[in-house]
């Protein structure tokens, strides 16, 4: 099972700006889904649906979202409220 990171999550929210959302599942798999989709992989659902603008869409750039200590614990926290393990790496 592969772990969660949260600079993963961070980058995929910043690839996915103006495409969709992004759902994340327990096992690390993290896709960009339709606005207002209800995503399933495997007959799962996700751990969390994150909307990338407003998280990641005030920084000019990916390292500055990267390092945000704030950005961070918001996913971290969301991650572990539903049940999730997370790591910074």
């Amino acid at each position: 099972m592969t772990m969660l990171t949260t600079k993963a999550i961070i980058r995929k929210l910043w690839d996915a700006q103006g495409y969709g959302n992004v759902a994340v599942w327990e096992d690390g798999t993290a896709e960009v889904i339709a606005p207002g989709a209800e995503p399933s992989l495997g007959g799962k659902s996700p751990l969390a649906v994150f909307k990338p603008i407003p998280l990641v869409g005030g920084f000019p750039m990916l390292d500055h979202a990267l390092f945000d200590a704030g950005l961070q614990d918001t996913i971290e926290k969301t991650i572990r409220d539903a049940g999730g393990e997370i790591t910074r790496g």
